[in-house]
């Protein structure tokens, strides 16, 4: 069988392993807006380890508060007395009071009272999955990181079908006695049917299901809920009132009309997808994005795009990457959104990401007179043993000089930092 391991409330999980007296308590994490990256002030910054999902390339180092309680009023309080903020993460006693991912701080604070806030640490989340993940590889003999919370396991032919439930309630268990950390474990011969049982058995479950039994237990659940059914599909299925699984699997014609991709969700809801688990680590794609107040000059707007750009491409140089295909969102500050993504089989190097950056948060800014409050750049498809690619014979010699500049620019900024060569766009300040 394959097993899905899911943390739960991870975030909230990992801060009650250093401070225990929040166990029991409502708890919420929180993250706002860091505009450390845009200022000429210098910071440190870590870049990110890879947790098999696409994540963010960096983190700055924030400073030890001693007052860990206290410690989220110095970022989320404005001089005027606003609080700022969003919810990431919320312990299961929060539900009670209606607080959910994404809940502006403001409003959780309405919401509950008594509520305990805590600044979101990413450099430790991170190192405390990098540790279960060490310790997931000596139980597990395949072992897949789906996100910083998320494994996938695959127990074929080291432990029997039958002995399943009893090894995934020992691994529960023992995950909590050596880390404190609660997880729910999901078993089937599909790795997403096992995904579904996760959500569906939550909190600190252990179940698995049989082949056999997969159709009559999965049939009431909301189709929304599977894995991969995003909003397209969503709105398609809701025009022919398919609402459960069930419906959703004797209506196969639906999901072919995709294609490929269809037919694979459609196997996939089956539990016949039979998708192998993926030992290697290669990364789906990193970003870097961020919120801030919302700006109308457009010249500050394209020198953020450049730094976060700068940022980004220092990353992807970093871990030897050569992404072909790259994402662009902006947000105005009233909802309106716009993204993009484009594929370019080039040599990568930061100029090209830079010059295609701009060229893209140009196109995607349609309202000119909206100010913007959100920017985002992304990459993925990387290039790579498992995904080769033919770059553009067209740009490569000129893709092969920057590149080679890069390398240099590399090496001066892994010794004095990411900020010591900038752009002179960069050095002026304007809102």
């Amino acid at each position: 069988m394959k097993i899905h391991l899911d943390l739960d409330c991870y975030f909230v999980s990992a801060e009650r392993t250093r401070y225990p007296f929040l166990k029991g308590k409502n708890v919420v994490v929180v993250k706002g807006t860091d505009n450390r990256i845009f200022s000429n002030t210098k910071k440190d910054g870590v870049i990110l380890g890879s947790t098999g999902a696409f994540n963010s390339v960096l983190e700055f180092k924030d400073k030890v508060s001693n007052n860990v309680l206290e410690a989220w009023k110095d970022e989320y309080i404005d001089k005027d007395g606003n609080i700022h903020g969003i919810v990431i993460a919320k312990s299961y006693e929060c539900k009670k009071y209606g607080i959910k991912t994404g809940t502006p701080l403001k409003e959780a604070l309405y919401m509950c009272p008594n509520l305990i806030i805590l600044k979101s640490d990413h450099l430790f989340y991170q190192e405390l999955s990098q540790k279960l993940k060490a310790y997931l590889e000596y139980r597990i003999p395949v072992l897949e990181q789906y996100s910083i919370d998320e494994f996938f396991g695959d127990l074929n032919g080291w432990i029997k079908d039958e002995d399943t439930q009893e090894f995934i309630e020992n691994l529960r268990d023992d995950i909590m006695k050596k880390f404190d950390l609660p997880i729910t474990i999901g078993a089937s011969k599909s790795k997403w049917i096992a995904k579904l049982l996760t959500d569906e058995v939550k909190p600190y479950g252990a179940f698995a299901l049989p082949q056999e039994q997969v159709y009559a237990f999965t049939k009431d659940i909301d189709v929304n809920k599977f894995p991969g059914v995003g909003g397209a599909i969503s709105q398609k299925l809701n025009r022919y009132n398919i609402k459960t699984l069930e419906q959703l699997r004797n209506k196969p014609d639906l999901l072919y009309s995709y294609g490929k991709t269809g037919v694979q969700l459609y196997n996939r809801i089956c539990g016949t997808d039979n998708e192998r688990v993926i030992p290697y680590s290669d990364r789906r794609g990193i970003g870097i994005s961020r919120n801030f107040k919302a700006i109308s000059n457009r010249d500050e707007i394209y020198r953020r795009v450049i730094i976060l750009a700068r940022y980004l491409s220092f990353t992807i140089s970093k871990l030897q990457l050569n992404p072909t295909t790259f994402y662009f969102k902006i947000r105005y500050e009233y909802g309106q959104k716009n993204s993009q993504s484009v594929s370019h089989n080039r040599l990568f190097n930061e100029k090209f990401l830079i010059d295609l950056a701009k060229e893209m948060i140009n196109k995607l800014d349609n309202h000119i007179s909206h100010k913007i409050h959100y920017i985002a750049i992304s990459a993925s498809n990387f290039s790579n043993a498992h995904n080769q690619k033919t770059f553009s014979i067209l740009d490569y010699e000129n893709d092969k000089k920057f590149k080679a500049l890069n390398e240099k620019l590399q090496k001066v900024r892994d010794k004095y930092g990411v900020d010591i060569i900038k752009y002179g766009r960069e050095l002026t300040v304007g809102v």
